[in-house]
């Protein structure tokens, strides 16, 4: 089984990637957090500088990028592409109202000949390049049906890899994951297949594997792999435990460096807040705990609050 660590914006900067490859690994690729290019900006200093090889020189790292127009992909490919990439990844999944309302991520799925129009041109680049484009998608806007016209669309095209999150835009991350449509997907894909959607543990992963058995060779994980850092080693290893001295470890990297690279101790702080909303819940009393994290406004507020901790 291949892992992939599923891209969250804010978080999975270059960072956090190397620090959880340091101290946890088992990740055959990682996504970057979307680039959204423009018409006279293909890519920002701060998405450049995430996406510098030099700066995620121990992961395989797959840029991703966000956009309604594949022009705009193609110029953020092309300087992706002299950075030394040769594959990319087109975000056609993200449910977040502001950017589907302007036609991104989830927002591309409500007009399938639009979309047949871009895949078009962004894989007729891809070829010319001798560029690999993988999609994430959801299974439609509106209809889970809508997936079936939609999987026949992206049949056309060579597709490096399909990662399928079962769900609706309208669903965002709420409710089962609608596996008999995966199951079509399986049935019918022509390409490699990747699951996303709902892993957040050992048993979770069970249950799945279970139902999809060997058919299932590569999933993504995002939210369960945040919460529980230690995610991707108990999917390989087979093992479920919270190695907390392990925890502590990548933990106090990660806030060094953040304290090192970030200024006033408010951003610092804003990144270590996201990360406790999934870390707390691996510790007792972790709500009480975390509200205290939340109210901090200098780091050594934080460092206090942290060595309450137990176990620690």
């Amino acid at each position: 089984m291949k892992l992939y660590l599923a891209p969250l914006e804010g978080v999975t900067t270059h960072l956090y990637r190397n620090t959880y490859e340091k101290y946890y690994g088992h990740i055959d690729k990682y996504f970057a957090p979307f680039i959204s290019p423009s018409e006279d900006c293909p890519m920002t200093s701060r998405e450049r500088k995430d996406l510098l090889p030099e700066n995620n020189a121990d992961v395989y790292l797959v840029p991703q990028i966000l956009t309604y127009h594949a022009n705009h992909f193609t110029d953020a490919a092309e300087v992706l592409r002299t950075m030394g990439y040769k594959e990319i990844n087109l975000n056609i999944g993200c449910p977040s109202g502001t950017v589907c309302a302007k036609g991104k991520g989830a927002g591309l799925l409500k007009d399938p000949e639009h979309l047949r129009a871009f895949l078009d041109e962004i894989f007729s680049f891809g070829q010319r390049h001798q560029l690999e484009i993988s999609l994430k998608t959801r299974l439609g806007y509106a209809d889970p049906d809508e997936f079936y016209r939609l999987l026949e669309i992206y049949n056309e095209f060579p597709v490096s890899e399909l990662i399928v999150h079962p769900r609706i835009k309208s669903d965002m991350y709420k409710g089962s994951p609608r596996l008999d449509y995966y199951e079509y997907a399986l049935q019918h894909v022509k390409c490699p297949l990747v699951y996303n959607g709902n892993v957040f543990s050992k048993t979770d992963y069970d249950v799945f594997s279970k139902t999809f058995g060997s058919e299932i060779s590569t999933v993504m994980i995002g939210r369960g792999a945040i919460s529980n850092p230690n995610l991707a080693e108990e999917l390989v290893s087979g093992t479920s435990k919270f190695d907390v001295t392990r925890f502590w470890a990548f933990h106090d990297s990660l806030y060094q460096q953040y304290k090192e690279v970030l200024a006033p101790d408010i951003n610092v702080l804003y990144k270590m807040k996201e990360l406790w909303s999934y870390w707390k819940e691996n510790f007792d009393d972790a709500d009480r705990t975390f509200k205290h994290i939340v109210k901090a406004k200098k780091c050594v507020d934080y460092e206090r609050i942290i060595a309450t901790i137990t176990p620690r």
